[in-house]
């Protein structure tokens, strides 16, 4: 795996300590940097079997492991580094500290979901350095949670929602508000109506179901997620997403509101501080070939936000792809296509090339669940359907 290091001074916040990376490929003079989400997501382990794919396209791929997690996790006094440790700003100036030890004066930037937000926190520190950049599921402001309600209710509880009627019934027996919406919001991203139909009507009928608990696995956001060493690791980095980006939330008092995901977790993080880049304002100056990836089933990262950049941005493609949340993690052959298309400079096709991308086959763990989901929803609707 040829795993790099290079090592990060000591300063008021941060303990000293050594930021792990790896690079594949063949080597060019402009490498391209892949940030996947989180926060708190590894970048070494989880996405072997991408750089593999991308190398054998020939796509040059750094991918930094995020301090605090996975090889990056300790300080040189072998002490996890501290949640003082975790800012966006200095996330942003590990990235330009790898690509000066790589010799890199320029990169591409293609960032996911929280990785997104952490490229256009990049853009707006180091704008001389970002030959391109692709943006999957398009994370921007805090504010944006709105647009996310807005989506769920319209989805999920309005009165001509083809869901609303089981998602009340749910409601109505007792279930958890909090609990139905990660669950709901889960199958909905990665299946669509044909996972999210049968899991539901059998669910609302109170039937036993395992394909609900499995779900219910997959989506918690509680205690559970702390820590799975070496490929996600909130017990620390989730400190940037509640002081700068706003995940402890400001419940409105309405139903299913994402606010709460994260709300069982908030004591244990620093209060919302504030926002230390300004995205929106910046995205006019975001003068380099710029990529949107959409997924039109999208419900954390609502495709209203990218449509929103790429109408802002003086050289913007935008290509929606039937697809959930964070293509890098759902459909990783289309965001390896997208990064592939930006970096021979045909970032303006993609947007042709909706038909295409959803053609191509999805691998990984992603792909696997959403199968064995499907196949056991429908099962346990026609089961308790007789």
């Amino acid at each position: 795996m040829g795993l790099l290091r290079v090592r990060r001074p000591a300063t008021g916040h941060t303990p000293e300590f050594d930021l792990a990376y790896v690079r594949t490929g063949p080597r060019t003079s402009t490498p391209t940097v892949v940030i996947p989400g989180g926060p708190g997501l590894g970048s070494i382990r989880p996405y072997q079997s991408l750089r593999r794919q991308g190398a054998s396209g020939g796509l040059d791929i750094i991918m930094i492991e995020h301090r605090g997690v996975g090889s990056s996790r300790r300080g040189l006094d072998g002490h996890p580094l501290p949640q003082s440790a975790m800012r966006v700003g200095d996330v942003v100036d590990d990235i330009a500290a790898v690509l000066d030890n790589e010799r890199a004066a320029t990169a591409f930037i293609a960032g996911s979901s929280y990785g997104s937000y952490l490229a256009g926190a990049f853009g707006i520190a180091y704008p001389d350095r970002v030959a391109g950049m692709l943006l999957d599921s398009a994370l921007q402001s805090a504010d944006d949670v709105t647009l996310e309600r807005e989506l769920i209710r319209n989805l999920f509880w309005e009165d001509d929602s083809p869901y609303s009627r089981d998602v009340r019934r749910l409601i109505a027996s007792g279930a958890q508000d909090r609990r139905v919406l990660d669950v709901i919001r889960a199958a909905y991203e990665l299946g669509g109506d044909a996972l999210l139909r049968p899991f539901l009507r059998t669910r609302s009928r109170g039937r036993w179901n395992p394909a609900w608990r499995a779900l219910s696995l997959y989506s918690r956001r509680d205690e559970s997620i702390i820590r799975i060493p070496g490929y996600y690791d909130f017990s620390i980095v989730g400190a940037i997403g509640y002081r700068e980006l706003g995940y402890g939330g400001h419940p409105d008092g309405l139903p299913l509101d994402p606010a709460q995901t994260y709300s069982r977790l908030a004591y244990r993080f620093p209060a919302f501080a504030g926002e230390s880049f300004d995205l929106p304002a910046a995205m006019p100056a975001f003068a380099w070939p710029l990529a949107l990836l959409v997924g039109n089933r999208d419900i954390r990262t609502p495709p209203a936000i990218a449509h929103r950049v790429a109408a802002a941005a003086p050289d913007a493609a935008l290509v929606t792809i039937e697809n959930g949340h964070s293509a890098l993690d759902t459909h990783p052959l289309a965001f390896l296509n997208g990064v592939r298309n930006l970096v021979r400079g045909q970032h303006k096709l993609l947007a042709q090339q909706a038909d295409r991308l959803d053609q191509l086959p999805r691998r990984g763990a992603s792909a696997a669940l959403v199968t064995a989901l499907i196949t056991a929803a429908r099962f346990e609707d026609a089961i308790h359907s007789r």
